[in-house]
């Protein structure tokens, strides 16, 4: 449905969600959300283009949103650093289609109707019901990505 860098770029929107105080680390960030840690840097980095997150170097410097969560869409991190497919020409690449072909819409029906969800849901939705005052996100996350409800 998404790509594995989408996938990045949500968990470490929605970890910095959680984190309003302040700047952010990227081993943190890493640590919490099982993202690689280098992998994350591309992943921040497109965000940081974006415009999504900010970033600062140096001592108490790290990565923190540039909005509220709530004004953020889901969609719009997924944009940030990948797309989500659409179909306008066959791709098996069959000549002769003016149109999409049933199959074909399908396809990009389906995809339109991801894209729709995504738009939909903003980042302060997905974050991890807090029980406690201060609730181990990592916990959380991981029981949340296991399907389980923390």
């Amino acid at each position: 449905m998404i790509s594995s860098t989408a996938t990045y770029a949500l968990r470490a929107v929605v970890y910095l969600a959680s984190q309003p105080a302040g700047f952010v680390s990227r081993s943190e960030i890493s640590d919490a959300t099982f993202v690689p840690h280098e992998y994350l840097l591309k992943v921040l980095n497109l965000l940081d283009k974006a415009e999504i997150v900010e970033s600062r170097r140096g001592p108490g410097g790290g990565y923190r949103l540039r909005r509220p969560a709530s004004d953020l869409t889901s969609l719009e991190v997924v944009l940030a650093v990948d797309s989500i497919p659409r179909i306008t020409t066959c791709p098996l690449g069959i000549g002769g289609h003016k149109k999409l072909c049933p199959l074909h819409r399908l396809l990009d029906e389906a995809a339109k109707r991801v894209e729709a969800a995504f738009a939909e849901v903003r980042i302060s939705e997905l974050l991890p019901r807090m029980h406690a005052k201060h609730c181990d996100f990592t916990k959380t996350l991981s029981s949340h990505l296991a399907g389980v409800d923390a």
